[in-house]
């Protein structure tokens, strides 16, 4: 019986199966898709128990499905909670810890709705019936009501003029914003609680229970997240009043326990004067007053955080390069700056909950034999893990070696970055290489169990050394690093990446004649530079990269952040022209000689798909070996898994085709054992 359909048994006994032979093998394509998902673990209000959501695939439906389950803190008495057929998220318990809501679609509503049932088990019932999808549920202190989000509706004139398919719409400006609501925990009308028009785009309750912060927005365009403020307001909207006045976007904000004081991540510096920084953590009194920065400098790039018990300190997770950990800080910014570090290790931490009464802190652990299992701290004595979903990685698969290396910039700055080793290493050979750039580019790759996206464990089951560059322009190197970007995209990044690679070889690891580059957004805006910069890669992989900044900076949903990369807009007067162009790997085109795939997602709203059309079409014009393969209906990353397996195939076949000169035999899914033929034929 496979894992897949083990998933809907208890999670001790899948968790334990090993194989027959007590043989490790390398893992397929399917392996790394198939590994599930564990989200959102929530610590009981008694602290004893975990509920936690866990996603696995489903080939037959072409997708995953999500169900909530329970643990206890020790580890014992894994159970699933829920059991739709559409699959269930987001999971609270309530105040006195005697229910549980939910999110879900179920046969009887048209949409997602807020759920509730028992703890302990029993027939669960929706308890909203809006007219849109809900999403990010809490509860009020009282357990009388359950907070939710959900876009505006139409009006009753655009519902009028749909009705007869007068569809013509005003491009960003009718875009509906979404609202912050509550429903009678028992079940009733809803009631908004923000003023229509408005953007939520983030909001918590106090611990007591008697009042919201909330992030307001003037309109849904992604663009006005800088001209969000946050705002105090009673339970039911009442007495709302505004707490801060600034030009940067404040998320993750919650109240400190006497409502005193109120946390808040943003993207700028400690004055919260510019834009384009590493993350800073801040403090506003609530009565009124200036933001003060509690971790300044920028030594680390924060992401989330949360008042301890007494409200005198601030937990905090951040990324500082290759690791991602959680810290404490005063709250009162005493001791600004030094943060005591609450995990340590080569990992990524991900998913994390804290429990104020009893100082646990609940969180997922990423590393190179682990895909995140749930570990508890409670600030005495080691911590322990409380799940056991991925210990079967390690048990069953041969995993490579994973280490972080440092080397030198062209300008002599240290650069740091990741590499995978090939399962069968053997000092003293060289191995092909896969050069891997992360998204963001605020960003950076990390410790952490490799992705069905980037399939490293597959490349080094197959030989391959992979390279992962924390490039300049990346998160968690403090802001000169970081903002080497701006006024001039690629100053030193696409030179960080080079430099790497020839401390890869001057190394003796790898073989500078078997090279391919591959990426995803951002990392497919430095493909799409790499190969116009050199000639040393024999493949390439550009996944919904930008190649023409001019006409991406109106394409895309999102222009904030890309204004300081080149000093400002297109269209303004004295706009910085050359420098758009001189950051465009479209006008450097003709140079490329690299054999390059594009792939794109139809519907990408962050690098649209007109950006993979011109670089394909100079590509093809130019007599360089490309296919652009174009994924319907998608965003901005491949989520159905035939696609996600499609791409690892084709990717694979490009560069054994062009690095080794080599057949790629395609891996085919589980539904599909014939589809091999097909798909390798569209491959090529």
């Amino acid at each position: 019986m496979s894992r897949r359909i083990l998933g809907l048994g208890i999670l001790a006994v899948l968790v334990s199966a090993a194989p027959a032979s007590g043989q490790r093998r390398a893992m397929t394509i399917v392996d790394l898709i198939d590994i599930p998902g564990l989200s959102d673990p929530r610590i009981s209000p008694d602290g004893s128990e975990v509920l936690y959501v866990r996603t696995d695939t489903n080939w037959e439906a072409n997708g995953t499905v999500s169900h909530i389950w329970r643990v206890a803190m020790d580890g014992s008495g894994t159970t699933r909670m829920t059991n739709g057929e559409g699959g269930e998220s987001s999971p609270r318990w309530s105040p006195g810890g005697s229910r549980i809501a939910f999110v879900a679609n179920r046969h009887d509503t048209e949409h997602n709705q807020v759920f509730v049932m028992p703890t302990r088990g029993g027939e669960a019932g929706a308890v909203s019936e809006h007219p849109k999808p809900v999403s990010s549920i809490s509860w009020s202190g009282d357990g009388a009501w359950i907070y939710f989000m959900a876009v505006d509706e139409k009006s009753e004139a655009e519902k009028a003029r749909e009705a007869v398919n007068d569809n013509v719409f005003r491009y960003e400006e009718d875009k509906l914003p979404t609202g912050l609501w509550r429903v009678p925990s028992e079940g009733g009308a809803a009631e908004r609680v923000t003023e229509p028009g408005l953007m939520v785009r983030g909001y918590s309750t106090s611990r007591d229970g008697t009042l919201l912060l909330v992030q307001l927005a003037p309109t849904a365009l992604y663009d006005d997240l800088l001209n969000s403020e946050l705002w105090v307001m009673g339970p039911d909207g009442t007495g709302a009043r505004r707490i801060t006045d600034n030009h940067v976007g404040e998320v993750g904000a919650s109240l400190s326990p006497d409502n005193g004081h109120a946390l808040f991540v943003a993207n700028t510096n400690d004055e919260l004067s510019d834009f384009y920084f590493n993350q800073r953590l801040f403090v506003v009194p609530t009565a009124g007053g200036d933001p003060v920065s509690v971790v300044p400098g920028g030594s680390f790039d924060v992401n989330a955080a949360v008042w301890s018990r007494d409200g005198r300190s601030i937990y905090f997770r951040a990324n500082t390069g290759v690791r991602q950990q959680i810290y404490r800080v005063p709250a009162d910014a005493s001791d600004a700056g030094r943060a005591e570090a609450v995990t340590e290790g080569d990992h990524s931490v991900g998913a994390w909950d804290y429990h104020p009464s009893s100082g646990t802190h609940l969180y997922s652990v990423s590393s190179a034999t682990n895909a995140g299992d749930l570990w508890a701290n409670a600030g005495s004595g080691p911590p322990r893990q409380v799940t056991r979903l991925f210990d079967y990685l390690a048990e069953e698969f041969l995993l490579p070696r994973m280490e972080a290396v440092q080397y030198a910039g062209d300008d002599g700055v240290e650069v740091e970055g990741l590499i995978f080793y090939p399962i069968d290493y053997r000092e003293g050979e060289r191995y092909p290489l896969v050069v891997q750039t992360h998204g963001g580019p605020p960003s950076s790759d990390k410790f952490r169990f490799a992705r069905s996206s980037n399939y490293e464990t597959v490349l080094a089951a197959r030989g391959w050394f992979v390279f992962k560059p924390n490039y300049r322009g990346s998160t968690g190197y403090g802001d000169d690093f970081l903002r080497n970007m701006i006024g001039n995209y690629f100053d030193q990044a696409h030179k960080d990446v080079m430099a790497g690679v020839d401390h890869l070889i001057e190394r003796g690891l790898v073989d500078g004649d078997r090279m391919a580059k591959m990426g995803w957004s951002a990392g497919g805006h430095m493909t799409n530079k790499i190969i116009t910069y050199t000639d040393r890669f024999k493949a390439a992989s550009s996944g919904a990269g930008a190649v023409n900044w001019m006409s991406m900076y109106a394409q895309s949903d999102v222009r904030i952040y890309r204004t300081p990369w080149f000093g400002g807009t297109p269209w303004s007067e004295d706009a910085p022209i050359e420098q758009y162009m001189a950051d465009s790997p479209l006008f450097d085109l003709h140079k490329v000689v690299t054999p390059t795939l594009v792939l794109v997602g139809e519907n990408d709203e962050r690098v649209p798909m007109p950006q993979s059309v011109e670089l394909y079409q100079g590509l093809k014009h130019n007599g360089v070996p490309t296919h652009l393969y174009v994924a319907p209906e998608q965003g901005h990353g491949w989520v159905e898994l035939q696609q996600r397996l499609f791409k690892a195939n084709v990717e694979l076949d490009w560069y054994y085709r062009w690095v080794l000169g080599e057949e790629y035999e395609w891996e085919t899914s589980p539904v599909h054992p014939d589809k091999k033929e097909a798909v390798t034929t569209a491959g090529r």
